[in-house]
């Protein structure tokens, strides 16, 4: 028996191991007779019989049916599957319909069994052949070699970055993008069947995801700008959702999402209608796609303008139609409210779209997603007590009800309560037990983490779902209603540990150690973003100020804010990871920045420094040391103004400059420093150049620049005396100008002092202003009556709120109406378009801009000089500037915002041909001349970086640009532009391409060829 039962399972296997050996057999004698060897070793496919051709195929797909992925590791296999690859590379040469036909199902069935192990071979020569195969004129063939090659490209990843370009090479090639869109224009036209449609938009779909560089050249065809006319043509759904797709593929440039907004209304409609739909796929998808125009502010104003209020009523739609089944919510169910809070999400952006979620009832349907339906009874209750909400919120918290959905809904409760105005009322816009059980739930999970922080040390995917919680705490607490700050920190305060101060020294010692260790990995990462949003919470509870106090907090937290600034520490918070796809072409725009060590590490600083030592009394912070005009005492608190003016001057996120001038506000220093501010503050100095003057009752005078006043605070410039009377109080009170030796001579009010004017002017010029706290509610008055509302939020001391914006010196406005009146000086352009070079003040047709002396001098030595000597050139009305309108038009706008605009970038560029590129490169290098001349050392820094970063396109721009570089004797883009040219020099030589150029020029590029070479020949010896 027990002999039977051996040999019953050995024959099986003996039998499977003959036939494997037989059909490997005749595997090789088919091979055998196409491939051959050379002395070299290499194999190549060399038979165009057709008979011989299907032997192969048979005996392919024969083997290929015998082996399992189990086998891949056998010797015998691995090395049939590098000589089948060859085989079918041959193989789909043939221009046999038949042939093709089968090999196409072979290769599908091949690459199945081989999975991610076919990367292990060289496929790069099967990828160029099924991509032209992808156009062959049978539909059901070219779907099938679809099919076969979108598995191969879904296999590659960013790790085989070598393979990936490769891959991507072919692509181009074999123009791959242009065969899809003529398939999608025969299927348009009824050439082409549904299933050719589907799987090449599933290619092209990978393709778009996987290779940045395609989207912009697919979305460019006119057939693919009405892929929302085919969808209203479908019937089929998954025809449908690979529509959406695509476009949800597209919108992963940023360009490509301006362009399809630009289609309007009715794509917007399309989309809130697919929202809506049936079918569970469609409805995803399409909030898929709604989600990605919402990457940026400017894309969510477009999309609420063309279609707010549809959205959002599907989204809650979405949100409130779920069911429970058998105790749980479907899969397709559960996939439906993942998206539709990802799309509720826009929620923190500001603007009007938040009073149509409150208006919806958003807090009853996030609250049912926490709790489920059957809570809905609270809704119709009285008020509950705060022990109540807790209650009710701790029975939420420990369920197990939608735990995956619980980050999105705390997510976008934070974002509701921080974008809320001061006048929202909650008993009017909501339900006041929904609020409080919503800001309780946030507050259950900060006190959590605190408590049990032990527990999960280094868990990520613990610490993903309570980073939005802790953040949303941190909103709540901060926001601008009144209600909801204060019921968010009466909740958190009751439940937060007496001992918290233990945890708090926790916080720091990590602080310690993140300094020590500067890769501690992403869980330790993500922990230390919690700790310090946590940070920025718990001293708002007066409880715990005593701590703060008798602490070393403070310079704890300072070393650390000082540490991330040099280190350019960057880590991507939480909130962000979702969305870091392969995009292309956005710009970050959140107000917290890529930062989140820092931009927290601020929130809390602005915290703990108001009950430091540090900030005893005014008297004690203001007095020893000078930073930057600013008094300030010891050492900590000069370093700590240097470290604040140092993030100030640097290119970080809005929210990370808010908060750091926020802090300075406590020594003081009251609105934005700038670099700008710092040039322009020099004319506070410059007596000759000004044309107001200001008389104080006093007898006192001070003078001004009626440009600067006009851009930044027109209301000192009145038109008419009278109109001003309240400025300084009084019926006595206002200005009264006189034209006289100034162009203008304004007399003030006796309720005006002179220092009180001082420090206005100095906002004014400057951008920020030192102000001593006696005289702080005297520029408060002040302010207000001149309408300067960006120094009256700043002496107001209130808290940044999320999203606001940097109020940044600006004088762009004087290039306008408002400053023609104190124009002084004209610059006219050395030729340009003359449609660019329109004036907006007159009527000279020559490129020219009115401007002011003022600006120029104390932005170029070389125009100081100019107009301070007594040469004839410093009282000429007009300077020929001998540079091309739009270098002008870049170095003026310069001049009056530091800001130097950049040319096109990203698919823009890349898709520009080499006249257009250089027509928008040509202006920076005219200003790096310029400003050598000029001594503009920072422009020339400047457009000297523009035109090195853009070095990188095509020979052609190459050519133009060293040409163009030697006649303005710009030698670093002359040798830029050669080294780049040095690997093609063969080819340009031998295609006569060198011949536009002088022979100097030929010769630095021919020694750039050299010193390659010779380099390459270094490395190979090496």
């Amino acid at each position: 028996m027990k002999s039977s039962k051996r040999g019953g399972g050995e024959k099986p296997r003996k039998n499977s191991s003959n036939q494997f050996s037989t059909l490997h057999q005749r595997l090789y004698q088919a091979l055998n007779l196409g491939i051959k060897c050379y002395n070299d070793g290499k194999k190549k496919w060399e038979c165009r019989d057709i008979e011989t051709q299907k032997l192969v195929v048979r005996a392919i797909d024969a083997f290929v049916s015998c082996i399992s992925r189990d086998m891949l590791q056998n010797p015998l296999v691995k090395d049939a599957i590098g000589d089948m690859l060859l085989a079918m590379e041959g193989v789909f040469q043939s221009e046999n319909e038949t042939i093709l036909g089968m090999a196409a199902n072979i290769a599908e069935k091949l690459v199945d069994i081989l999975g991610s192990s076919i990367l292990l071979f060289d496929v790069l020569e099967l990828v160029s052949s099924l991509s032209y195969l992808v156009s062959f004129h049978q539909p059901s063939i070219s779907a099938s070699y679809a099919i076969t090659l979108n598995k191969i490209l879904e296999k590659l990843t960013p790790r085989r970055m070598k393979m990936h370009n490769d891959v991507w090479e072919i692509l181009k090639q074999r123009k791959i993008i242009h065969s899809i869109t003529c398939g999608l224009e025969d299927f348009i036209v009824g050439t082409k069947p549904l299933e050719y449609f589907i799987e090449t938009s599933s290619l092209l779909k990978t393709i778009l995801l996987r290779w940045p560089s395609s989207r912009y050249p697919f979305w460019s065809n006119a057939t693919v700008k009405g892929l929302d006319t085919i969808y209203a043509k479908l019937d089929s759904c998954s025809a449908q959702v690979s529509v959406l797709q695509l476009y949800s593929s597209l919108a992963l440039c940023g360009t490509v999402a301006k362009k399809i907004l630009e289609i309007g209304e009715a794509f917007v409609l399309m989309i809130v209608h697919c929202m809506n739909s049936k079918p569970h796929s469609i409805r995803v998808e399409a909030f898929k796609l709604a989600q990605c125009f919402l990457r940026s502010q400017e894309c969510c104003v477009t999309m609420m303008s063309l279609g707010g209020k549809s959205i959002i009523t599907a989204t809650i739609k979405a949100l409130s139609g779920w069911r429970i089944c058998n105790g749980k919510v479907s899969k397709e169910q559960m996939l439906l409210l993942v998206e539709a809070c990802s799309l509720a999400l826009v929620t923190r952006w500001p603007g009007d779209h938040h009073s149509l979620f409150w208006e919806l009832g958003i807090d009853r349907v996030l609250l049912e997603l926490l709790l489920g339906h059957s809570h809905q009874i609270v809704l119709l209750g009285p008020t509950l007590s705060m022990e109540g909400v807790i209650a009710l919120a701790l029975e939420g918290i420990n369920s197990s009800h939608l735990v995956v959905i619980r980050p999105y809904v705390l997510d976008i409760v934070g974002w509701l309560a921080t974008n809320c105005t001061e006048s929202f009322n909650p008993e009017t816009h909501s339900n006041i037990n929904c609020l409080n059980i919503l800001i309780a739930c946030g507050c259950l999970t900060l006190a959590d983490f605190v408590k049990l922080r032990q527990l999960y040390p280094g868990d990520v995917p613990y610490l993903s779902k309570v980073e939005p919680a802790c953040r949303a705490v941190l909103l709540m607490i901060n926001s601008p209603c009144k209600y909801i700050a204060s019921q968010a920190r009466n909740i958190l305060s009751k439940l937060l540990d007496p001992n918290v101060d233990t945890y708090l020294k926790h916080i720091f010692d990590c602080l310690k150690c993140t300094m020590n260790w500067c890769n501690l990995g992403m869980e330790n990462d993500h922990q230390i973003v919690i700790n310090l949003i946590v940070l920025a919470c718990i001293p708002v509870l007066p409880r715990h100020h005593s701590f703060v106090i008798e602490s070393n907090c403070v310079r704890i937290l300072f070393t650390f804010i000082t540490w991330c600034v040099k280190n350019h520490a960057t880590l991507v918070s939480c909130m962000h990871s979702s969305s870091g796809q392969n995009t292309c072409c956005w710009f970050d725009e959140s107000w917290e920045g890529r930062n989140s060590f820092l931009f927290f590490g601020l929130c809390g600083l602005s915290e703990l420094i108001q009950h430091s030592t540090i900030l005893r009394n005014h008297g004690e912070k203001t007095s020893g040391l000078v930073v930057n005009g600013l008094e300030m005492g010891g050492s900590d608190a000069h370093m700590l103004v240097q470290c604040l003016h140092d993030i100030c001057h640097n290119t970080f996120s809005s929210g990370v400059v808010c908060y750091a001038t926020y802090i300075l506000s406590f020594f003081g220093l009251y609105g934005y420093p700038s670099r700008l501010g710092k040039r322009i503050g020099k004319a506070l100095k410059e007596i000759e150049l000004a044309d107001v003057q200001f008389r104080l009752a006093g007898g006192e005078t001070l003078e001004g620049h009626g440009v600067i006043l006009a851009a930044r605070c027109q209301s000192l410039l009145p038109t008419k005396p009278h109109t001003l009377e309240e400025i300084g109080g009084g019926s006595n009170a206002g200005f009264n100008m006189e034209h006289k030796k100034f162009k203008k001579e304004v007399h003030l009010s006796s309720r005006i002092v002179c220092q009180t004017l001082k420090n206005l002017l100095e906002f004014v010029y400057v951008g920020s202003v030192q102000v001593d706290a006696a005289i702080v509610k005297d520029l408060k008055m002040l302010a207000k009556g001149c309408q300067l509302h960006d120094l009256l939020y700043v002496l107001g001391g209130k808290r940044p709120k999320w999203g606001s914006k940097v109020a940044c010196c600006n004088y762009i406005a004087a290039l306008g109406p408002t400053g023609y009146e104190f124009s002084d000086i004209r610059l006219e352009a050395n030729g340009g378009r003359a449609t660019d070079s329109t004036c907006s003040v007159c009527t000279l047709a020559s490129p020219h801009v009115h401007a002011h002396k003022i600006i120029l001098s104390i932005s170029s030595d070389y125009m100081r000089a100019m107009f301070s000597s007594a040469m004839q050139e410093s009282f000429a009305q007009i300077i020929k500037v001998p540079v091309s309108w739009e270098a002008l038009s870049k170095l003026v706008i310069w001049f009056y915002s530091d800001e130097l605009p950049k040319p096109s970038s990203g698919c823009l560029w890349d898709n520009m041909d080499a006249d257009r590129q250089l027509q928008e490169l040509h202006p920076f290098i005219e200003l790096c001349w310029l400003a050598e001349f000029w001594l503009l050392e920072h422009i020339r820094e400047e457009a000297l970086a523009v035109v090195m970063s853009r070095l990188n396109s095509s020979k052609q721009l190459y050519l133009k640009v060293i040409a163009i570089s030697a006649d303005l004797n710009q030698l670093e883009i002359v040798e830029a532009a050669a080294n780049y040219l040095a690997p093609l020099f063969p080819h340009l030589r031998d295609s006569g391409d060198l011949e536009a150029l002088n022979e100097n020029l030929v010769d630095i590029v021919r020694v750039a060829y050299v010193s390659l070479s010779q380099s390459g020949e270094r490395h190979q010896y090496d």
